[in-house]
């Protein structure tokens, strides 16, 4: 990997503009917000694998961060105060607040510690586009599974809601949001997925899948952050924050419309989306229209 130092990479406010609509509209919907951004990193004439690219496509999601943080900042700190007042007092602990808590929290470490184990693998062979390409196709089965699941349980009425949800389904959920680190595969794909497996109804598996995205793109944007200031530098001060406030807007207005959308609709078009969007990709980089990195 060639250090950020050695290889000054130029970002315009167009660009960062892209960047953040890109990031704000593919953040929660099933469909990889890394894959699209390495899509569009490539069509822009960035070089996706330069270490200050990788830094800015996870510090961009501080924008999608502050939109969850918006969205939810009641529940959010309803579900703070209940897991501050388990600790405290017994009694407290038997709230089901408590219990959602500590799911979001369980399900958000094994992220991190693969995270932290594969980082090369992350931010170097993996930022490939065959491999955006393949995990767009791939997951795309896996999402179809799900959603046969779900409709299974639906019918036999034997979904669970929010008041039903436990530590260990956080736990679950949690192990399998670690396949995002792949980029195509998508964290909210993975989570939603995972949760409709669970026989989690969707608007909350859709929920869940917002509540886990803070820890893991917080943690993300920290580490490339600081691992990479240098790098940064070069992009500039003024396309970073544009690029992050583009992405706060439509994440907000993402997440607003994706909840809408799934009380009464399936993943089925986003599903086709992905195979259609990963078999153009695979037709594109093999008549060599476009270069894997």
């Amino acid at each position: 990997m060639i250090p950020a130092v050695d290889l000054p990479v130029a970002l315009s406010y167009v660009q960062s503009v892209v960047l953040g609509i890109v990031e704000g509209l593919t953040e929660y919907l099933p469909v990889s917000s890394t894959g699209h951004l390495t899509i569009t990193e490539k069509l822009l004439g960035l070089p996706v694998d330069a270490d200050a690219i990788t830094a800015y496509t996870a510090l961009i999601q501080i924008g999608a961060i502050l939109a969850t943080f918006t969205y939810f900042g009641r529940k959010i700190l309803r579900l703070l105060l209940a897991w501050v007042g388990g600790l405290r007092s017994a009694p407290a602990r038997e709230h089901h607040d408590y219990q959602l808590a500590w799911a979001v929290i369980v399900g958000s470490v094994p992220v991190v510690v693969v995270a932290l184990l594969l980082k090369d693998l992350i931010s170097g062979p993996l930022r490939s586009l065959w491999v955006v390409a393949g995990a767009l196709i791939l997951w795309s089965a896996v999402m179809w599974v799900a959603e046969r699941r779900h409709d299974v349980l639906a019918k036999a009425g034997a979904q669970r809601g929010e008041d039903a949800l436990t530590i260990r389904d956080g736990l679950v959920i949690g192990l399998v949001q670690c396949f995002s680190l792949i980029p195509g595969v998508s964290r909210s794909g993975a989570t939603i997925s995972a949760g409709l497996m669970r026989g989690i109804d969707r608007v909350t598996s859709t929920e869940l899948s917002f509540f886990l995205a803070i820890p893991a793109l917080t943690g993300a944007g920290i580490y490339e952050t600081l691992g990479n200031l240098e790098g940064l530098k070069t992009l500039g001060v003024g396309p970073i924050l544009t690029g992050i406030v583009v992405a706060f807007i439509v994440a907000y207005a993402s997440i607003a419309w994706l909840l809408r959308f799934v009380q009464s609709n399936s993943l089925l078009w986003f599903i086709v989306y992905r195979v259609v969007l990963g078999a153009f990709m695979f037709l594109a980089l093999g008549a060599g229209w476009i270069t894997a990195t």
